[in-house]
Order: C-alpha cells, then structure tokens, then sequence
C-alpha cells in the first residue's frame, strides 16, 4: 500500500477523532466511561480533540513530502503509544471496552504509521 495514502488516511481518521471530542467530547464515554460526563474532563477532552485534529491535518498536509511525513509519522507513533500506555495504566477505572477500543484504534495506526515511516524516510 503506498504509505503517503496510509499517512493520509490515518491523518483523516485523527481529525475525525479530534472533531468528535472538541464537538461532543462526552462520546468520550466508551473511552474512559462516566467521568466523560463531567465538563471538567470535558475540558481536557475537548483539549485532547485539538490535539488530534492539529496532528491529523498536519498528516494530510505533509503527506506528500516524504521526508515530513516520515517525521509526522514517528510523532504519530509516540502520541499514539502514550495514548495507549496511558489507557492501560487505567485499566482498573476505564472500561475493558475503552481498553478495547484504543488498542484497535492506537494499535492499528501504530502500525500503518511505521510502515508508513519505514517507507517514507527513504524516498524523496
């Protein structure tokens, strides 16, 4: 699979991400459960939200630049392992379908981006 699609698609999926959290940041709930209900935690939610949609445009704008995007695609990586990291240390106040959903969701891109960084470094 061509790694600038896989870099854009993943981009594409972090600004969807972002756009839910900062619009409705109390979907949150499948995440990290009730407390997704409290405006408190809908502050750093909403905050977690801008972070995903500046990463995930900077992903699809950079796409097309390999040496960038490879750079974007380890800053990927990293926010994503902390993400994932962060939810596991949690594991006894989230939800085993928050735990769930974040492997899948921070795992997968996990992967697609170092494909993504292992193809793009090399080329350009």
């Amino acid at each position: 699979m061509d790694p600038r699609l896989i870099a854009r698609a993943i981009g594409a999926g972090r600004i969807a991400v972002g756009l839910g959290f900062v619009a409705a940041p109390k979907l949150a709930r499948a995440w990290i459960g009730p407390a997704a209900q409290r405006e408190d935690v809908g502050v750093a939610l909403r905050a977690f939200g801008v972070r995903d949609l500046v990463l995930g445009g900077l992903a699809v704008h950079t796409a097309s630049k390999p040496q960038v995007a490879a750079r974007m695609a380890a800053a990927g990586i990293l926010v994503d392992a902390v993400d994932l990291a962060a939810t596991v240390a949690a594991r006894r106040s989230v939800p085993a379908t928050g735990i769930a959903l974040v492997a899948l969701m921070a795992g997968g891109a996990i992967a697609g981006q170092a494909m993504a960084y292992r193809a793009l470094r090399g080329a350009g």
